[in-house]
């Protein structure tokens, strides 16, 4: 996160914008770092960019509708934008320019990206709202990809006390999601 982003420079007073600010940054930051990593394919540069898709919008917020679909479409926008930018300057640092192509991604593929990001987020939500164990092992388990072996020796447990948390996790979480949603889930992790 953005040191002194919030402009609370130890006054002890935060306004109501700036708390508004923080919770939309808590909200969208992880979905636009995850958008953006789909379009450049790094995760450094992807988080700059989400964190420069806030600044612009704290810079331009007047110009912008105070509605939350308004806010989340510039704050996509921005990012799809600085994500072109940055590949195209990427395309120009890289030695081999030459075999890349110069034209931007088709709409299809950010559109892909933008859903994807926002699934990824609603499962990871989901997980998050888990008991502590089933969070933990959930997140090694489903989204880390770590074996079960692996897990229980992270965790100074037996491999079937894994299983059987990670089973009982996939029970809390279809009851948690959508059909769809944990669909999806089951897909990843398979």
């Amino acid at each position: 996160m953005i040191r002194g982003f919030w402009g609370n420079s130890g006054e002890g007073k935060t306004s109501e914008s700036e708390l508004n600010l923080k919770s939309l940054f808590e909200e969208h930051y992880d979905r636009l770092v995850y958008f953006s990593y789909q379009l450049i394919k790094n995760k450094e540069q992807a988080e700059d960019i989400a964190q420069e898709a806030f600044i612009k919008y704290w810079n331009y917020r007047e110009n912008i509708a105070c509605d939350k679909c308004a806010i989340k479409n510039y704050l996509y926008s921005t990012v799809k934008n600085l994500s072109f930018n940055a590949l195209r300057h990427n395309k120009i640092v890289d030695s081999y320019i030459s075999t890349q192509q110069s034209e931007e991604p088709a709409d299809l593929p950010v559109i892909d990206a933008m859903i994807t990001a926002e699934v990824i987020a609603e499962i990871h939500l989901a997980i998050q709202s888990l008991p502590e164990n089933y969070r933990i092992i959930s997140l090694k388990g489903f989204l880390e990809g770590k074996k079960n072996q692996e897990i229980a020796d992270e965790l100074g447990m037996s491999v079937n006390t894994v299983k059987k948390q990670k089973q009982k996790a996939l029970q809390l979480l279809r009851l948690k999601l959508t059909s769809d949603l944990f669909a999806i889930l089951l897909w990843i992790i398979l």
